[in-house]
């Protein structure tokens, strides 16, 4: 069973800047796309930024110029750095392994880590 650890989170003001981690519990080389996600209060889990292992980026229109994924192969971790945050980037975040057919997510979700964005 694969899991997940992202960390990162906290209470920041708007504007200020957030990096997210993402420990996963096997080799991620091998593995064809990663992405992060965010669910905010009442809201359905949504896609933020997805990155495949060839390089190709997708980032929400919400999130695009201000989030950057990048992920460390040799560490088995993936980030987000999340720059000018806004109080809509208030959610929870989890990463996953992601088909990049849909990016519906591979793995059992994580615990997730809070972002909170106080305006």
């Amino acid at each position: 069973q694969v899991q997940l650890v992202e960390s990162g989170g906290g209470l920041v003001q708007a504007g200020g800047s957030l990096r997210l981690s993402c420990l996963v519990s096997r080799t991620i080389v091998s593995i064809n796309a990663m992405a992060w996600y965010r669910q905010a209060p009442g809201k359905q889990r949504e896609l933020v930024a997805a990155m495949t292992s060839g390089g190709t980026i997708n980032y929400a229109d919400s999130v695009k110029g201000r989030f950057t994924i990048s992920r460390d192969n040799a560490k088995n971790t993936m980030y987000l750095q999340m720059n000018s945050l806004k109080p809509e980037d208030t959610a929870v975040y989890y990463c996953n392994a992601a088909n990049p057919e849909g990016w519906a997510n591979e793995y059992d979700w994580g615990q997730g880590t809070q972002v909170t964005v106080s305006s």
